[in-house]
């Protein structure tokens, strides 16, 4: 990470637009408007009480099919990527995005409507300011189950993206670009999203695309597309690049590298955002540790079969831990919980959750030797999805207070980006 050369910069003057969101089909005005250093991108949720924010960065995924959603506090905002990749691709640094539904207008289903929304709004450097540049010094990568995406060390931002499905309704595409101002409102902004004829009712059922129509979506069926023509020759590919710049603005800082993409889809894109972060820890002001097994052992009174974390990754004494649990096929539970269809209970969930919130309290307390951490509380627990045996949990907590002995956490339990399970926990420490 290096700082760049130039100012951070924001818009002039706010600027708004109607439309109905592409998969929650509620109609919401959205505003851009002026922020100030430092600020990045927030969303607004100007329709409820408080008028609560959402930060625009990777932590905040909660889900990521056919589209990003974010979450902050119990608050979400859905289809955020093609808002992102606006402002990131026009260099908009600072903004609040004020929505008056929990979705973006779907526009035309590309980002040109919001580009144009922020050339009118005028982009303006902030003086005395210098923005952030994060350019990774090795190549990061992340792959899934034939798809890829790596970005390796370079000036600047390009983008390769590489398209094909193997039913061969669509020819392979690839898009090569320098991402600029320019070349993003002229070649990326104005491609649309698309999706296939066959895909529609399953994506209804689930109660996605409710505000899809031929004018906001590209709708490919065997025949050819249903509402012509294509605005470019590699339209659908450009799409998939405009996502790439959308998910990968939930970084919070700039970006220079060449991203190398192969089929990949806002899951995996996330997933490197993520990656990415944890290169950076004097940003984030965490400590890069890793807290094997053994040394938990030391921290943890827990044994076989009750120690449900294998390791610690990051760590803020006093602030902030993430934690790993893999769960195989041969965890004890799944006997009984259920035969022929296994699922991890969701109390050992929260257990392995407390347990990490321990290891954090252990490390942050001065006096550790001879402690015990005791679970004392748990409030607002949500599951929000199975894990199921092969999954890995990730388990991030963050300390809301701490009076005398008694900690109150938040935490959250994700399986890749999905979030699975989240709950306020309390606990002290005690002699042993």
């Amino acid at each position: 990470m290096s700082p760049a050369r130039s100012p951070q910069t924001t818009i002039a003057r706010a600027r708004s637009l109607d439309g109905v969101g592409l998969h929650t089909g509620k109609t919401c005005t959205l505003t851009f408007a002026p922020a100030p250093a430092g600020t990045g991108r927030i969303f607004v949720r100007t329709e409820l009480p408080g008028r609560p924010q959402i930060h625009a960065r990777a932590e905040q995924v909660v889900r990521s099919h056919r589209g990003t959603t974010l979450a902050e506090n119990g608050v979400e905002v859905h289809t955020v990527e093609h808002v992102l990749a606006a402002l990131a691709g026009m260099g908009v640094d600072n903004c609040l995005v004020e929505l008056s539904g929990p979705e973006p207008p779907a526009g035309d289903g590309s980002a040109l409507p919001f580009a144009q929304l922020l050339l009118e709004a005028g982009i303006v450097e902030l003086p005395g300011t210098e923005a952030v540049v994060v350019r990774p010094e090795r190549p990061v990568q992340v792959q899934g189950l034939n798809k890829a995406v790596v970005i390796w060390p370079r000036p600047g931002l390009r983008i390769t993206y590489q398209l094909a499905y193997e039913t061969g309704q669509v020819p392979s595409q690839r898009v090569d670009v320098d991402v600029t101002r320019e070349t993003f409102l002229r070649e990326i902004a104005p491609c649309r999203t698309f999706c296939f004829e066959s895909e529609i009712e399953a994506l209804k059922a689930q109660g996605l695309a409710q505000g899809g129509t031929l004018e906001n979506c590209l709708v490919l069926s065997p025949a050819g597309l249903k509402n012509p023509p294509f605005r470019c020759e590699r339209e659908l590919a450009g799409h998939k690049v405009l996502d790439v710049i959308g998910d990968l603005a939930l970084l919070g800082n700039r970006l220079e590298g060449h991203v190398v993409a192969e089929r990949s889809g806002h899951d995996l894109n996330v997933q490197l955002v993520k990656k990415l972060m944890h290169t950076q820890p004097e940003e984030r002001g965490k400590q890069e540790v890793v807290i094997d097994a053994k040394e938990i052992e030391q921290l943890l009174p827990h044994r076989y079969p009750m120690l449900l974390i294998d390791r610690v990754i990051e760590l803020e004494e006093g602030k902030r831990v993430v934690g790993i649990k893999n769960v195989t096929v041969n965890e004890h539970f799944f006997q009984g919980h259920f035969p022929g269809h296994p699922i991890m209970p969701g109390v050992l969930i929260v257990e392995a959750m407390a347990q990490c919130g321990g290891v954090l309290l252990m490390k942050s307390s001065p006096e550790s030797k001879g402690k015990v951490v005791y679970f004392v509380a748990i409030n607002n627990v949500k599951f929000r999805k199975p894990v199921l045996p092969g999954d890995q949990l990730r388990f991030e907590l963050e300390v809301d207070k701490i009076k005398s002995r008694i900690a109150k956490m938040n935490g959250k339990a994700f399986v890749g980006n999905d979030l699975v399970c989240e709950a306020e926990l309390m606990s002290t420490v005690v002699d042993r």
